[in-house]
């Protein structure tokens, strides 16, 4: 094990330490949930990925990182409570599944293996074969797509589990044009799904776009705001 190794795996002991304190000592913290944390492992998510959006600094990340760490941790605590599982069993899964679906990099006991993948292409067609190879016998690859995905991602990561499944249904969908509205909430779900698929087609995120646009339209907005209001009268 490196010092770097060692000196997480410390750190990572202490914070358990101090969890289990908290909630053996706080009423606040022993009273938390699993529902009554979903509301904070979302919220920490997105101010996460705000920061790997914009222009925040390495402290500002390093921060939103252990506060998405500390959602994982207290799960897993309540989880150890139950008598069901702990960290040590969550980072030992984890683990797991990365030497088994690297196997282009790791033997199956977790060595390095003596030559690697020449392209990005192998790799990834040899994670996703087994990803396949894991699916538990007549599921559809959707499956594992959580049900609050947020729209517009879940229509990007269907399209592209069904192009990996050899059946992609392109979803080019009739776009109207620029004067032309939807005349109901079914047009406006497949022009959208028609505008996902051609993203999807184009190698783009359009979860991340439409996100950077509305950041965009926002600072656009104050911006004129300001203006207005510097306006002498």
């Amino acid at each position: 094990m490196t010092e770097r190794a060692w000196q997480a795996g410390a750190s990572l002991e202490r914070l358990l330490d101090v969890i289990g304190q908290l909630r053996e000592h706080c009423p606040w913290m022993g009273a938390l949930t699993h529902e009554s944390l979903a509301e904070y492992l979302v919220e920490e998510c997105y101010e996460l990925l705000d920061v790997l959006d914009g222009a925040g600094n390495a402290d500002e990340l390093r921060s939103e990182l252990g506060d998405v760490l500390l959602q994982v941790v207290l799960h897993a605590r309540l989880q150890e409570e139950r008598g069901s599982f702990a960290m040590a069993e969550v980072i030992e899964g984890l683990t797991e599944k990365m030497i088994r679906r690297n196997a282009h990099i790791f033997t199956p006991d977790g060595a390095l293996r003596e030559s690697f993948p020449a392209s990005v292409e192998e790799i990834e067609a040899a994670w996703h074969s087994i990803k396949r190879q894991e699916r538990p016998a007549g599921s559809t690859p959707f499956a594992s797509l959580p049900p609050g995905l947020p729209a517009l991602a879940s229509a990007a990561k269907t399209l592209k589990r069904a192009q990996r499944d050899g059946a992609l249904d392109t979803a080019e969908g009739a776009v109207p044009a620029d004067d032309a509205s939807p005349l109901s909430e079914d047009e406006l779900g497949e022009v959208l799904f028609a505008v996902v698929g051609r993203a999807v087609g184009s190698g783009l995120d359009p979860e991340r776009a439409l996100r950077l646009a509305v950041r965009r339209y926002q600072e656009r907005h104050v911006a004129r705001g300001i203006q207005r209001t510097d306006v002498p009268e």
